[in-house]
């Protein structure tokens, strides 16, 4: 992937594997406060699943909603696994588990200890970028890039997809590339595929990218022999393709098949296929690629998706095909695409066509809901797909798997304790590029709430927690408990990247006195997400909802606003700053 043009991601540390840790002990020598978070609840819905129902032996796209772009997938008898990019976020690479391609558990991460990868102080968009995952000889194998200044190209394997992962083995041969594919021929040899700079360094035009393949030793770790460019700028180079990238090997009837992606991530993306008798060439396209896009199609349809590409094949113990890619599904208004729920995982069957794999035919549309594929009917630990509700109770002793972190957590922040979250309140604020006391969950539905109860003591003025939207250190909401002027008020502050006067703490826009709480009865708040506008509400001992702020622009935690190529989250934060009393 790229920047969009594209991007892809590395990580480091695991969350779940902060345990316990001392107060965080401000410069004055007090205690700084912690906030300690009952629960927390997710639900969410669609105005496109309530306009296409599934019937009997159907499913709903997508099948991994929120921020899970670049899927990648491997079929190990009759199970099947999957990962996705996760950028700058931390646990990274998050690893799924299937039966029948359409419900999904998340069973790990393959980027879970801190001492993986640093993602450093880099802008959230950069680190892991997509990974792809295949099986060999009883082994797992993840190629990766960590991008950038993060070490470049690797490799992890694992026996137990669930992990643990491997630390990572760098690739130093692929340059400067991203995203490395392994693929394994019949005789035992493996080759990478891989994007990168043309040969001899330099760009015809922006966004001339060439995928080039070099034979991998699986014994040793390492690339072996010459590189050599397989593709040079895409199917039809007159047209001056852009970024072609997300390149895959499949070999079917004694034919080798390379597929990858073209036009950047965004509405121009595509995906287009090339096949060859030999595996280093030549590569010849097909006449009627691409065999994905949504581009098109007029961007003002009913409930679009759109930028669709960056596709994996699998084909299933019996024998047909299918892919998963990623898309995004913009809200009104349509002219903006506006996108908080990311780019998105979904899946369709892959028709092959005078021996080529067809996914799309020009001007289809990518469906919501079609016939499921013809294997044993699955389940997953938690819904991924269509309306659902979620609720975090926090009493397990690990944080859910789906919880995620900015960049690499450095010192220990939270605990999992007496069935609840508790957070440390440090000096690292939710506007600064760095590690807050902040966790998350990704938004998943164009009209969700997050809900979550505290309890949170501020101690001095600028104590803060409570609960943000969020899709980067420049562009978020935070819903919060704070002391101002010496008394415990409700707050709502705003950070806009576009002000670029704008302080780490963001602009305040709003504020109510503290409602009384009786005993241990905590404060609850929540964020209601309605496609373009959010509400912010919060209750008392007393249940009594009131709102803080109600339709609020929430196209600023969109990516055509914030940027970048990852979706927006809801999460917990706890924060000190300003001076002792």
């Amino acid at each position: 992937m790229r920047r969009i043009p594209s991007a892809c991601t590395l990580l480091i540390a695991a969350l779940g594997a902060l345990a316990a840790a001392a107060p965080v002990r401000a410069t004055t020598g007090d205690i700084a406060p912690e906030a300690v978070f009952d629960w927390f609840r997710y639900e969410g819905s669609d105005p496109a699943d309530a306009a296409h129902a599934p019937g009997p032996g159907q499913f709903r796209n997508p099948v991994i909603k929120g921020f899970y772009p670049d899927p990648s997938v491997v079929r190990v008898g009759a199970d099947y696994y999957l990962v996705n990019s996760t950028f700058g976020w931390f646990p990274g690479i998050p690893v799924f588990h299937s039966r029948d391609l359409v419900h999904w558990t998340q069973i790990g991460n393959a980027i879970d200890r801190v001492d993986q990868l640093d993602f450093g102080h880099h802008n959230l968009v950069n680190g892991v970028f997509a990974a792809s995952i295949t099986h060999h000889d009883g082994r797992f194998w993840i190629t990766n890039t960590c991008f950038p200044n993060c070490g470049g190209n690797f490799v992890i394997t694992a026996t137990d997809p669930a992990g643990p992962w491997s630390d990572p083995v760098w690739l130093p041969d692929l340059a400067g590339g991203i995203d490395p594919s392994l693929f394994f021929d019949d005789d035992g040899r493996a080759w990478i595929v891989n994007n990168d700079l043309p040969a001899g360094g330099k760009e015809r035009y922006t966004g001339h990218r060439a995928i080039w393949l070099q034979e991998f030793d699986a014994k040793a770790m390492r690339t072996v022999g010459p590189r050599t460019v397989i593709l040079d700028g895409g199917v039809d180079p007159a047209a001056k393709p852009e970024y072609v990238e997300g390149p895959h090997l499949y070999k079917r009837d004694g034919w080798y098949y390379l597929s990858a992606a073209e036009g950047g991530t965004g509405e121009m993306h595509a995906q287009v296929i090339l096949r060859s008798r030999t595996v280093n060439g030549p590569y010849a396209p097909w006449e009627h690629n691409p065999i994905l896009t949504q581009r098109d199609l007029p961007r003002e349809r009913p409930f679009p998706t759109t930028s669709s590409g960056h596709a994996d094949l699998v084909q299933t113990q019996d024998g047909d095909w299918w892919a998963v890619f990623l898309g995004n599904r913009p809200y009104p208004p349509l002219e903006g695409h506006y996108v908080n729920t990311g780019r998105e995982t979904f899946l369709l069957p892959v028709h092959w066509q005078d021996g080529w794999p067809r996914i799309t035919a020009p001007g289809e549309t990518v469906p919501y809901v079609l016939d499921a594929p013809a294997l044993p009917a699955g389940e997953a630990a938690l819904p991924t797909s269509g309306a659902f509700a979620v609720d975090d109770e926090f009493d397990g002793g690990r944080l859910p798997l789906h919880w995620i972190t900015v960049r690499n957590p450095r010192e220990r922040w939270y605990r999992l304790e007496d069935g609840a979250l508790r957070l440390q309140a440090r000096g690292v604020l939710l506007g600064q590029r760095d590690n807050p006391s902040f966790l998350a969950r990704r938004q998943q539905h164009q009209d969700a709430t997050a809900t979550t109860a505290l309890h949170f003591a501020p101690q001095r003025d600028g104590d803060t927690a409570g609960l943000a939207a969020f899709q980067n250190e420049d562009y978020w909401y935070l819903l919060a408990v704070t002391r101002e002027h010496g008394k415990p008020v409700v707050v709502l502050d705003r950070r806009d990247g576009r002000l670029k006067q704008e302080a780490a703490t963001g602009t305040r826009l709003a504020s109510a006195p503290l409602p009384a709480t009786t005993g241990e009865r905590p404060l609850q708040l929540r964020i209601r997400a309605r496609g373009a506008n959010y509400d912010f509400e919060y209750a008392g001992s007393d249940g009594r909802w009131r709102t803080l702020a109600r339709d609020l622009d929430g196209t600023l935690l969109s990516t055509s606003v914030a940027g970048g190529f990852t979706g927006a989250v809801f999460g917990v934060y706890a924060a000190r700053q300003g001076q002792a009393p």
